[in-house]
């Protein structure tokens, strides 16, 4: 027959549990760090936009008719040129430098030692976007064509957990995106190109859009302004509250390929000001204000002279070379990144990671999540 312990040895074992649980909860406390405050993310791309342009503003060498198609170059260089490189990147996206780089990260100064580039190959937009929301880069994709992509991007991952399940959606202006997303294979709701704007938004102003975007003319059969694609992106917040909401800016892309840097200039300014409307509004929903980061990229880069700037592809190398920038209440404000190489494959995991979720264990080709993006 087993003997019971004396109560006192009995309570000095459950005095020295209870102690070892209290010591093991404050040093869990002490290196666990505060808690993620992010529990939305917004992601956004400006199709085309040259690394040079985010960090040295306006090039001089395009300031003119012949390399730049530039109508006006007295105007253009009063409006974009100033003396050095941090006023003339400043002058071209103030939101930009002012908020974004101010309180946040960017990478890709190659200047600094700090390059970001493609992991593709192709350089340029399909295999790109799908590098971005996928986290690799796949050889199969080696086109711009309506295929449906048989990768299944960070999108659609998330929209699989209940905790997603119906909150995320991309607004494109560019029309391939619901073959990139496979948004009939996902169920992502993506609203791209010239698409009617959401029928679900107020009547009169669905009617309003809706006449807008009919009338206007269009440079673009593909491409919708990326004013309008705000406009479908404001409407479905209001709406639906979001947790990850991709939107795509198309215009500096095909600007720049008609060689119009006097508008490729006026529409990376203009998507500065989308971003920093659309950053501002989130701030007034009770649902996303301190709780919501911004990472913003682009699918590939461009040539570096007169002529190639028009340019990109897998022929011109140095397109390869891009820029990323992450802001929220999980980001240090470390500002202009040095001395970090990164790659578009590691966007995917970086937006996990603020929300809280390990992409990378559970797609390991998926790039690492950008190196201290998100604070511990």
């Amino acid at each position: 027959m087993l003997s019971t312990p004396p109560i006192h040895t009995t309570s000095r074992r459950i005095v020295w549990f209870l102690f070892l649980v209290a010591v093991c909860a404050v040093s869990h406390s002490a290196f666990a760090g505060p808690p993620r405050k992010t529990e939305n993310v917004v992601l956004v791309t400006l199709d085309g936009l040259r690394w040079q342009e985010i960090f040295g503003g306006c090039d001089e060498s395009l300031l003119n008719k012949d390399g730049g198609g530039v109508n006006d170059v007295p105007a253009l260089k009063a409006k974009f040129w100033r003396e050095t490189p941090e006023e003339r990147r400043e002058t071209l996206m103030p939101f930009f430098w002012k908020s974004i780089a101010r309180d946040g990260q960017v990478f890709g100064d190659a200047t600094r030692q700090a390059s970001a580039r493609v992991t593709n190959g192709m350089n340029f937009s399909y295999p790109g976007y799908s590098e971005i929301l996928c986290g690799f880069a796949d050889p199969r994709i080696d086109s711009n064509d309506k295929k449906n992509n048989p990768n299944v991007t960070l999108l659609e991952w998330l929209n699989q957990k209940p905790a997603y399940k119906g909150k995320v959606a991309a607004f494109t202006s560019w029309d391939v995106f619901p073959w990139i997303i496979n948004s009939e294979r996902s169920g992502i709701p993506v609203n791209a190109g010239w698409q009617p704007i959401d029928p679900a938004v107020e009547l009169a102003r669905s009617k309003v859009l809706g006449d807008v975007s009919q009338d206007l003319p269009r440079l673009w059969d593909n491409v919708r302004y990326d004013t309008l694609t705000y406009q479908a992106t404001i409407d479905h917040l209001q709406k639906h509250r979001p947790r990850l909401l991709y939107v795509s800016l198309g215009e500096t892309d095909d600007f720049a390929h008609m060689g119009r840097y006097d508008q490729y200039l006026g529409s990376a300014q203009s998507n500065d000001r989308i971003i920093e409307k659309l950053w501002n509004h989130l701030q007034t929903l009770p649902e996303y204000a301190g709780k919501t980061s911004l990472v913003l990229t682009t699918d590939h880069g461009r040539g570096d002279d007169r002529v190639a700037w028009k340019s990109h592809g897998r022929d011109l190398a140095v397109s390869q070379f891009l820029w990323i920038a992450v802001l929220g209440p999980d980001t240090p404000a470390l500002g202009i990144r040095e001395g970090v190489e990164t790659t578009q494959s590691q966007v995917a995991a970086t937006v996990a990671q603020l929300l809280g979720e390990d992409y990378v264990t559970a797609v390991p080709k998926a790039g690492a999540p950008l190196p201290g993006a998100v604070g511990k």
